[in-house]
């Protein structure tokens, strides 16, 4: 059986309850008679049926609060043995509020617990000074109350390791929680971002492979090798994002976008400024590239398309225009994750129409 931060706290206290109770009980079914052993009858259950119910709610996670009944019971039951004993026994009763102040600090709150140390400690005091020859009451005494200090703050460090060994657990697995999802967001956004486009080419050169292929078989086995191409880099791309490494840069994919719009009948001019950039920054302006240039081959009228990058203010800027305004909305999907890419680097992207046909994509990130 694996011992839990939870089952070695119960063992812990069951340990200090019983070591604590143990001697008293001796003695007093020894000496004390049938007096004695009445008195011991109702003050065990008494003690230590509500000492047991407030350390399992403390360790559920109860907030401390106000006094309650039980733990009413529990002071008289600890208390009242010392004076209701015969002799000295009582004084031998004092290992008991040792215990019962594990419960006063878990279920009072602070100020009001604290307080409750002074007379507890007197009490304590006096009754181990009673209990042994006057030659000994002063170690005794001093004994009892360091006992008193150190057994309630065991039990309370102890019941509150658990809590925060819960509390933990749960942060853990929240965290891993929240690791998976994001790992599933990055999975399909770099799958929609990277294969859509991708698919979105195969598509074009298919379309064109079968124009050509009855009239001009040369261009259309030309088209059918880049199919096969970008068939390839789908591929190689779905095997990325699946090790969690996507590694583009803004140059190659402004090319590889030059080379799909004039394959598509959209001519295509760029103005890239000299960027000097992280590669983090390079990579999100990559992935707008694109996801711009996807949108201007799925759903517009293009005939010509302008790709162009700035550097201003302590920010780099990326425009897609195009002549062609959306036939319908661009990706909501793919717009959405190019703007967590943006948002994650403290940058914004927007989409819009200009003019009465054209359309404007925009990424700006700060460098």
């Amino acid at each position: 059986m694996r011992i839990t931060p939870r089952r070695l706290a119960i063992g812990v206290i069951t340990l200090l309850s019983v070591g604590f109770t143990i001697s008293a009980v001796i003695l007093v079914v020894q000496y004390g008679g049938p007096a004695g052993i009445a008195v011991l009858s109702v003050a065990l259950p008494g003690f230590f049926v509500p000492h047991f119910l407030h350390i399992r709610a403390a360790l559920r996670g109860a907030e401390p609060g106000g006094p309650t009944l039980g733990l009413l019971i529990q002071a008289v039951a600890a208390y009242a043995p010392i004076m209701l004993l015969p002799g000295p026994l009582g004084g031998y009763w004092w290992g008991i509020p040792s215990i019962l102040l594990g419960s006063v600090l878990l279920r009072l709150r602070p100020p009001l617990a604290l307080g409750c140390l002074v007379p507890m400690a007197g009490v304590h005091f006096t009754a181990a000074w009673n209990a042994v020859a006057p030659e000994f009451a002063p170690i005794q005494a001093i004994y009892a109350v360091s006992t008193l200090f150190v057994t309630g703050f065991v039990i309370y460090v102890v019941v509150r390791l658990v809590i925060v060994s819960d509390d933990l657990a749960q942060a853990r697995t929240e965290l891993a929680e929240a690791a998976v999802l994001r790992e599933r967001l990055r999975i399909s956004r770099d799958l929609h971002d990277g294969l859509g486009s991708n698919l979105a080419a195969i598509a074009l050169k298919g379309d064109l492979a079968r124009k050509l292929v009855g009239h001009d078989p040369t261009a259309a086995a030309g088209e059918l090798a880049e199919l096969i191409h970008v068939a390839r880099d789908a591929a190689q791309d779905v095997r990325q994002v699946a090790r969690g490494y996507r590694e583009m840069s803004l140059a190659d994919e402004v090319h590889r976008a030059t080379a799909l719009l004039e394959a598509s009948g959209v001519s295509c001019r760029t103005d890239l400024a000299r960027l000097e950039v992280p590669r983090h920054i390079d990579e999100a302006l990559a992935w707008a590239v694109r996801e711009g240039t996807t949108n201007v081959v799925r759903h517009s009228r293009a005939t010509s398309c302008s790709i162009s990058t700035s550097t201003q203010a302590g920010s780099v800027r990326l425009e897609l225009v195009n002549d062609g305004a959306q036939e319908r909305s661009a990706d909501g999907g793919g717009l959405t994750g190019l703007k967590e890419r943006a948002a994650g680097l403290g940058g914004s992207v927007s989409a819009e129409r200009t003019g009465d046909d054209g359309f404007r994509f925009t990424m700006e990130v700060p460098t």
